[in-house]
């Protein structure tokens, strides 16, 4: 048995997010995943970061924000309610929370802490811990009832996952991923919203970008490549072994490579155009 976590095997970035002067701007959730590297600040409503991950920035969370154990922060954090920072997560900066704040064993905060409820310092087991070694008594026991139960909670937590990803909109970062404001780098699909702005290169399996976006940097992936209408790309777009689709209005300012490419008169290719398959050109469609 295992909980699906395909929602969080992707690159997404919400429509309206910024990404300049060393700092992430969302209106939206932060969710980044363990053993990332992040060299910007975040700017956004929750924060919850995994395991094991290093952010060259501050947080700023309007809602609440969690740590997960080995992280480290090279600024300041800065959470309007409660906080979670689990053992051995350390901060250069100072750390600054709202309401609740829920602290691990062997943390390290340079410039000290304050927070204007509760404050609890704990070292309590990881999540994944015990629902591993709740999963391994239940096989062991064999009980058929205990397991159904368990069954049933992974259901609940898998649509609870699929309710947050699919509604309200969620800055999502995968595990393992590179972000810096030279390249953004993750081994999985990225999906861009519209109207987003984004300094470096991105590099993932396969990327969609939304209407109106603007991106400082080149696009590659390993398969297809989307950009939607009126959006800008400042580099090249590359597709390894896919297709690239450019939609009306799309300005790219350098070259595009791919196996197919599917274009319109009104997109603008500043460079060169290399297709080892075909290339279609599609009138765009009539306007109501």
């Amino acid at each position: 048995m295992s909980i699906d976590r395909q929602a969080l095997d992707e690159l997404v970035i919400p429509s309206g997010t910024k990404a300049e002067e060393r700092a992430i701007v969302t209106d939206a959730d932060v969710l980044v995943g363990g053993r990332s590297d992040i060299g910007f600040a975040i700017r956004g409503e929750s924060v919850l970061v995994g395991e094991g991950v290093n952010l060259d920035g501050d947080i700023e969370a309007e809602g609440d924000c969690r740590l997960g154990m080995w992280s480290s922060v090279a600024g300041s954090v800065l959470v309007a309610r409660d906080a979670y920072l689990g053992e051995r997560v350390s901060v250069d900066g100072k750390l600054v929370v709202g309401r609740d704040l829920d602290i691990g064993d062997d943390v390290t905060i340079d410039e000290g802490f304050e927070a204007n409820g509760w404050i609890v310092i704990r070292n309590p087991m990881p999540l994944i811990v015990f629902f591993i070694a709740y999963v391994a008594h239940v096989l062991r026991s064999g009980d058929e009832e205990a397991l159904e139960v368990l069954q049933d909670a992974a259901d609940a937590a898998k649509a609870e996952l699929q309710t947050v990803t699919d509604g309200a909109p969620v800055l999502l970062v995968p595990r393992g991923a590179s972000i810096t404001d030279d390249v953004w780098e993750v081994n999985a699909p990225a999906e861009i919203g519209s109207e987003c702005r984004l300094n470096g290169n991105l590099r993932a399996s396969r990327i969609l970008v939304d209407e109106d976006t603007s991106i400082y940097g080149s696009l590659r992936s390993q398969t297809d490549i989307s950009v939607g209408a009126g959006s800008t790309i400042h580099g090249d777009i590359v597709a390894k072994h896919g297709s690239v689709e450019l939609s009306p209005g799309t300005v790219v300012k350098g070259d595009v490579r791919a196996h197919d490419l599917t274009l319109t008169p009104d997109t603008v290719i500043e460079g060169t155009m290399r297709a080892r398959g075909t290339v279609d050109m599609h009138e765009p469609a009539p306007t109501a």
